[in-house]
């Protein structure tokens, strides 16, 4: 099944539902098996549509693939952007970006057929300023012996690899001297122990490296030059959670209960009010920043990640407020796998949401010295070797 089959000239949307159609037609979801299913997408150019022609995409805008998705979601079909979501979102496009042929090959048909990455940048004394990070990979026998901890690794008890960054060069300053690769978690040496959270869920991980080997075939990118590498994925991820900023989660369960709670409260009303036009103004804000990016992820993705936050925090605290009393009944802490739509449990896990995928105070650095063009922070540590800083 390939876009040279079909017939007369097409409008790249036209093309996209065109291919969506004949893939459900060709291997219906509820008789086809998921992993055949999902290779048929990948073949069709349907998993990421803005990815070049033989990695998964046809070479259109980036934009298309929502409906894409649409299409298929309606039809029962697997979704990658919520199942696997940090492969899909984020390790996919910084493969495209900076991995060799064969890497593509190897890389993307594993994630578009549902291999699950997570992401292993943050340690205890690296957060806000990832340059920090101390995991140190030396070379030996044609790869890198790793060894150092990570910490709040979203979604490691459930993922096949993990994208890494380590430290290969202590002599050069700490945003250089930084190498990227694709970790095996099932390599000797890797040990994950979950972090029990506020909700009850361990969604989040501390990873242990003890000599870990990993080959250099695994490398992503050149030998120090890790934090160009790490940059596409953030920019990815911020955009990730951007796009969810086009969601209503909050605003939907909020607009509900206060319909059958709020009664003639002119305060809640307002609140009310003003969180549905923030919602409204927030979607409409990502949609224009993603034009101006070109679809591509850029600095302009941090506003929206900003607005998914506070959106969310604002969202579930009117929840709560129209519970009433019945706010403060939290019923089990027992794992939910994610599903539970409880406001309780929802205004607990929004408290991360100005935390993950780089801090609210971070976007708005970002923002003022990349989007309004502001001078950027002093930092008297930026030209001087990364083992001449005092540490812990």
């Amino acid at each position: 099944m390939g876009a040279g089959l079909l017939p007369g000239p097409m409008s790249p949307e036209e093309r996209v539902e065109a291919l969506t159609h004949r893939l459900l037609a060709d291997h219906p979801p509820a008789a086809t098996d998921r992993a055949r299913f999902l290779a048929a997408q990948y073949d069709a150019g349907l998993t990421w549509v803005h990815h070049p022609v033989g990695h998964g995409g046809i070479g259109v805008e980036r934009d298309l693939q929502r409906r894409v998705f649409e299409l298929l979601t309606s039809a029962g079909a697997p979704n990658l952007q919520v199942e696997s979501r940090l492969a899909y979102s984020m390790g996919a496009p910084s493969v495209v970006a900076w991995g060799t042929a064969e890497q593509r090959e190897r890389y993307l048909r594993a994630i578009a057929t549902g291999e699950r990455w997570c992401q292993l940048f943050s340690e205890p004394g690296a957060g806000s300023d990832l340059a920090a990070i101390d995991t140190r990979a030396v070379r030996e026998n044609g790869g890198w012996r790793v060894t150092g901890q990570k910490v709040w690794t979203s979604m490691a008890t459930s993922s096949q690899r993990g994208m890494l960054l380590a430290r290969t060069d202590p002599a050069q300053p700490k945003h250089r001297g930084l190498t990227y690769f694709v970790l095996d978690l099932t390599a000797p040496g890797v040990e994950i122990r979950p972090l029990r959270q506020i909700t009850g869920e361990a969604e989040f991980s501390e990873v242990y490296l003890t000599d870990v080997w990993i080959p250099d075939a695994d490398r992503l990118g050149p030998v120090d030059a890790g934090w160009k590498v790490a940059m596409s994925t953030l920019m990815n991820e911020r955009d990730m959670f951007g796009t969810k900023a086009t969601e209503s989660g909050p605003v939907e369960l909020a607009l509900a209960l206060y319909r059958e709670r709020a009664g003639d409260d002119p305060a809640l009303r307002s609140r009310m009010a003003r969180l549905w036009l923030r919602g409204h103004v927030l979607r409409l804000y990502a949609a224009r920043a993603a034009r101006r990016a070109g679809g591509a992820p850029g600095p302009e993705s941090s506003v929206s990640k900003v607005g998914f936050a506070e959106l969310n925090k604002a969202g579930y605290e009117l929840c709560l407020d129209l519970l009433g009393d019945e706010a403060l009944l939290y019923d089990t802490y027992e794992p939910s796998g994610g599903a539970s739509r409880d406001p309780r449990r929802l205004f607990l896990r929004s408290r991360a949401n100005s935390i993950e995928g780089g801090t609210t105070e971070i976007m708005r650095n970002i923002l003022a010295e990349r989007v309004l063009g502001l001078p950027a922070e002093p930092r008297v540590d930026k030209d001087l070797p990364y083992s001449s800083l005092r540490r812990g």
